[in-house]
């Protein structure tokens, strides 16, 4: 018997009897750095609710037509605009903490160091300011359109294939990194009792514009309540929630760009000058 575990043995169909840890042990092993290879492992169809795993399927399938000629234009403007591969791939905790490789297309120069990420993220969870993206800072490790990507989600399409092989989910909180992950409560940690997704119910209730905090409260009641109707209410909400992100990086840029802004002022100062 291990102390704290429960334990049952079942005999098997071909007597090989097999060991079942308690979920008081899954809970515990989740909660600490020992996550093991073993965990890399899809999700089964038994694990996820099957709703989802269908209404996943089903819009993946449905869209393929108009998506897949997207994801064709965005890996050759990457292949055209940076020397690398297309694809950027990390590993991320997801489900119960287990990890996967998370794949995403690549919108950063080939090497860029995610310490500047990783430090970022325990600024804002220390001192609870917005969650603002590194992008917002002007961030010099991006590549030619990547903003444009990023702050339109287009460089989250390849998920579609994490979704597929049971890693994710189209709605659900975000997947994390393992240093974020290890910062985590054991409370705070219950927010993947739900498989992580492309889009969920803090990402159309603020994202960026909130706190940390917030982040997890949205994910743990999005945990607690998880639902058909609640999925389908979120992917609606996530289009205009995306058109106008994209559509607030885009002023941005172009109010920091002083050609553009030269462009468009200049023209009305010198009419104004001219006029007295």
């Amino acid at each position: 018997m291990i102390s704290g575990v429960n334990t049952s043995i079942d005999p098997g169909v071909h007597g090989k009897a097999t060991l079942t840890l308690g979920q008081h042990w899954t809970e515990e092993m989740a909660g600490s750095r020992a996550i093991t290879p073993a965990s890399r492992r899809s999700l089964s169809e038994r694990e996820v609710p099957t709703w989802k795993r269908v209404l996943d399927v089903s819009c993946i399938i449905i869209a393929l037509p108009l998506i897949a000629p997207v994801m064709g234009l965005v890996a050759l403007l990457i292949k055209c605009v940076s020397k690398g591969p297309v694809l950027f791939r990390q590993e991320r905790v997801g489900y119960r903490g287990r990890l996967f490789t998370c794949l995403k297309f690549r919108t950063m120069i080939v090497g860029s160091s995610t310490k500047v990420h990783e430090e970022h993220c325990r600024q804002l969870i220390a001192t609870g300011a917005p969650m603002t993206k590194l992008d917002d800072q002007e961030d010099d490790r991006i590549i030619p359109f990547g903003p444009v990507l990023r702050s339109t989600g287009l460089d989250e399409l390849p998920q579609l294939l994490n979704v597929l092989r049971g890693e994710m989910s189209l709605v659900g909180p975000r997947p994390c990194l393992l240093a974020e992950y290890e910062s985590y409560s054991p409370e705070q940690k219950r927010r993947f009792d739900a498989v992580p997704g492309l889009t969920g119910l803090w990402q159309v209730s603020g994202k960026n514009s909130t706190t940390f905090a917030r982040m997890i409260e949205l994910d743990l009641d999005y945990a607690r309540n998880q639902r058909l109707f609640l999925d389908f209410g979120i992917l609606m909400r996530t289009l205009p929630v995306v058109v106008a992100a994209g559509a607030k990086a885009a002023r941005r840029r172009l109010s920091r760009s002083r050609p553009l802004r030269n462009l468009i002022h200049g023209p009305l100062e010198g009419n104004r000058s001219y006029l007295g």
